[in-house]
């Protein structure tokens, strides 16, 4: 496809399309990432590029969600994973 980069396994399989609905806030640190690549290394990373990216890292650190109630509590176990991965 003319213009596609292609960016790592997740380029391999079948792109399916998800809908989310982010605030404001969590748009514009999208952006500012996109804008941070492409002032610093000169390719704009989409904010599809960014979610899935986030998707593969979440992946690798072997999350689940089970037993998690509320969107906080994953939060939270998300950096308890994070702050483990940084000591090992």
């Amino acid at each position: 496809m003319p213009g596609h980069r292609q960016n790592g396994p997740s380029t391999r399989t079948r792109a399916h399309r998800v809908i989310a609905s982010l605030n404001r806030e969590q748009v514009d640190f999208l952006d500012k990432i996109g804008k941070d690549a492409l002032f610093s290394a000169g390719i704009k990373l989409s904010r599809t590029e960014i979610l899935a990216a986030m998707v593969n890292v979440l992946r690798r650190l072997d999350l689940t969600g089970e037993g998690v109630r509320t969107a906080e509590q994953f939060e939270q176990r998300i950096v308890e994973i994070m702050h483990r991965s940084k000591g090992a």
